[in-house]
């Protein structure tokens, strides 16, 4: 069977010449990055030719860029540092972070008092600059600001910048989860003041298990792993020399043909909007994910019938999508995200599906998801049609 793959939201394949490049670090480039002799030399210079491109590319300092496992261990990082080193008291986030953010953030409020605060999103997913300003003028307690840049799951996009200067102005700290917009979007954070910031390199078609965290310099963060002295004392541990070389070589395709790619993906989003329009009417897209305002890679459909085995059916056609976040797939009930912003009527009755593309999927490939999917919803369709004419 030909199968298609349309959930690049919770990773994407791996290009070809990361691979090689990987293949080539295996073989030819073991030794130890903290070594002394020409072994351990050649693996750190390709660890710092990376960092080099990475901070050239975010427009800071390479010693801005501390390489970790991926995402998750990032924002678990920068938001257990700012609590236990640099005097958090109050954390201002929102129902939509990922529950990497979500489940540090409750353990912060659990361990060591914090205060918790949640900016509510409106039923399209958009939060309220206007409220997080007046959160932020009435605390004297030291606070860190956590929001996601572009949501996993529905694709609204932050203002990084407005957030970043309204956090300057009140003396707050502001971490954004980037997982979904870094390699994918032009971040310059020499413009926008953000403290902290994540990055996976699956998401860009780099290996599982690299990552790095943006670390403002001066910031005063402190490591959660320690044992060692690599990453500048904020992650011990020897490096991943491999996966982080495959980091590099997928953010440096990524970046110098962002354009390209960008464009290419957009057409297939909105190709995709379009056929769904057409085949399904009555159907709805969540959040901003049909809208110029969300993240180009993803598009969440609400389909007018409920059949919370469609992800299982679909795959059984061959094809792969999402029916909310990769971190919470096998769970029966809705995500925090979905459960934020739909009303209860949507909840009961409706079908939530995340479909995010990359710039390998084709228009041939949504056709297949539009056939695939009339194929498993027509009972539905027909079981819907006959009780409303009941």
């Amino acid at each position: 069977m030909e199968k298609v793959y349309l959930d690049n939201a919770a990773t994407t394949p791996l290009n070809e010449e990361v691979i090689d490049a990987m293949v080539s670090v295996l073989r030819d480039n073991y030794g130890n990055p903290s070594s002394t002799h020409s072994f351990g030399q050649e693996a750190k210079t390709l660890l710092e030719e990376v960092r080099r491109k990475i901070a050239e590319a975010l427009r800071v300092t390479p010693g801005e860029i501390v390489f970790t496992s991926c995402g998750t261990e990032s924002n678990n990082m920068i938001i257990k540092s700012c609590v236990n080193y640099l005097g958090v008291q109050r954390i201002i986030t929102s129902p939509l972070e990922h529950k990497c953010v979500a489940e540090t953030c409750l353990e912060m409020k659990r361990l060591n008092g914090v205060e918790l605060v949640y900016l509510r999103p409106d039923n399209k997913a958009n939060l309220s600059l206007e409220k997080l300003e007046e959160l932020l003028q009435n605390s004297e307690k030291k606070t860190l600001v956590t929001l996601m840049h572009a949501n996993n799951e529905v694709g609204n996009l932050l203002d990084l910048e407005k957030v970043a200067e309204l956090c300057k102005k009140y003396d707050a700290l502001f971490h954004s989860d980037t997982v979904q917009t870094m390699a994918h979007l032009d971040l310059d954070f020499s413009k926008i003041p953000v403290d902290f910031a994540s990055c996976s390199a699956h998401k860009f078609h780099g290996p599982k298990g690299s990552g790095f965290a943006f670390v403002r310099k001066a910031s005063g963060l402190k490591g959660i792993i320690t044992g060692g002295p690599q990453e500048r004392s904020l992650r011990a541990g020897t490096e991943n020399v491999c996966g982080i070389v495959g980091l590099g070589k997928a953010w440096e395709l990524s970046i110098d043909n962002m354009s390209e790619y960008s464009s290419h993906i957009k057409d297939i989003k909105n190709y995709c909007k379009s056929e769904i329009e057409k085949n399904f009417p009555e159907a709805k897209f969540n959040g901003e994910s049909a809208t110029e305002n969300s993240l180009y890679t993803v598009l969440n459909i609400l389909l007018p019938f409920k059949n919370p085995l469609i992800g299982l059916q679909l795959d059984m056609q061959g094809v792969a999508i999402s029916q909310g976040s990769a971190c919470s797939s096998g769970a029966a009930k809705p995500s925090m995200v979905l459960m934020s912003i739909l009303d209860e009527e949507e909840l009961e009755n409706c079908t939530p599906l995340r479909v995010s593309f990359s710039h390998y999927t084709t228009k041939a490939d949504i056709d297949k998801f539009i056939s695939a999917l009339k194929e498993v919803s027509k009972d539905f369709i027909i079981e819907k049609q006959n009780t409303e004419h009941r």
